[in-house]
């Protein structure tokens, strides 16, 4: 068995993780041996993991999970594993479908006063979402005149605060730095107006927080298009940077879209807006806000 050393000489991350394997096997009351034969790893290789002198493979530690009866997210501190209620809150929720979830995360809001973002609450902020290139600007604006609304671009609310461009922010101060802005605009916009039309970036989805507070207090509006669509659009209002970034760019795209659907699909309204040109889509996204906030045709 190895000594244990100096734990400021050791990787901060591999020391955490050790200790919650040591952790969860007293929880489950079992030796060390019986955790490596059950695992199929070597007993010194188990104690170099639990001493935070071992870097195991990914396939290891699967091995280790399994072993001890819990899940990957667990051993490596995922935070809904970080307390008892986080763990019987992820045990209520394990394996049930989407609609249940959608109603957990309905019922859960609700109950913390953020706003459940259910589809029977209608919020005079109107938010269109989807990828650049859906006609979120175009058509946001002129909703928003129609409704008598305010207009609000959110990239150029994002802009305001950082004091510099969304491409300098990201060149700058990175993804993450581009996120707490993002975040910040959000907030400051939900505050500032009671009501509004709302354009927001493509890639709002991507951050949990940012996007629960838009289902919670907007009523959205996915904005779809097909991926040529989404491309020769952006192309024509003279931005390169989707031809630049790779050699398979369309590829990329189709890509993008895949991975956010299911998140742009939580909105309440949908419109294809390649199915027509832009006076159709405007009519009939005109209809389907004012029939949702009931307001006159």
């Amino acid at each position: 068995m190895p000594e244990k050393t100096d734990h400021n000489s050791k990787n901060p991350f591999l020391v955490a993780l050790g200790e919650r394997v040591r952790g969860l096997r007293a929880r489950r009351g079992m030796t060390r041996k019986a955790v490596s034969i059950a695992a199929d790893v070597s007993e010194r290789h188990l104690a170099n993991l639990e001493y935070g002198e071992g870097n195991a493979s990914i396939l290891v530690l699967l091995q280790v999970a399994s072993a001890l009866q819990c899940s990957l997210a667990e051993l490596i501190g995922d935070v809904t594993t970080l307390s008892p209620e986080w763990l019987l809150i992820r045990e209520l929720l394990e394996r049930r479908g989407e609609a249940d979830l959608r109603l957990a995360r309905i019922a859960l809001g609700e109950l913390l006063g953020t706003g459940g973002g259910a589809s029977g609450t209608v919020s005079t902020r109107v938010a269109l979402i989807g990828l650049r290139g859906a006609g979120k600007s175009a058509l946001g604006q002129m909703l928003a005149e129609d409704l008598g609304f305010p207009f609000v671009e959110l990239s150029r609310e994002i802009e305001k605060f950082a004091g510099c461009s969304v491409a300098e922010i990201q060149a700058l101060y990175g993804q993450n730095a581009y996120r707490r802005y993002e975040r910040r605009a959000m907030e400051e916009t939900i505050q500032i107006y009671p009501e509004a039309v709302i354009a927001t970036p493509g890639g709002l989805v991507s951050d949990p927080a940012t996007f629960n507070q838009l289902l919670s207090h907007c009523t959205t509006v996915w904005l779809q298009a097909d991926p040529e669509d989404h491309m020769n659009r952006v192309l024509a209002q003279g931005d390169t940077r989707p031809m630049a970034a790779s050699k398979e760019a369309m590829e990329d795209l189709k890509g993008i879209l895949a991975g956010r659907a299911a998140f742009y699909s939580k909105a309440q309204l949908t419109l294809n807006t390649s199915a027509q040109g832009l006076a159709p889509s405007f009519a009939l996204l005109r209809s389907q806000v004012r029939d949702i906030l009931q307001l006159p045709a």
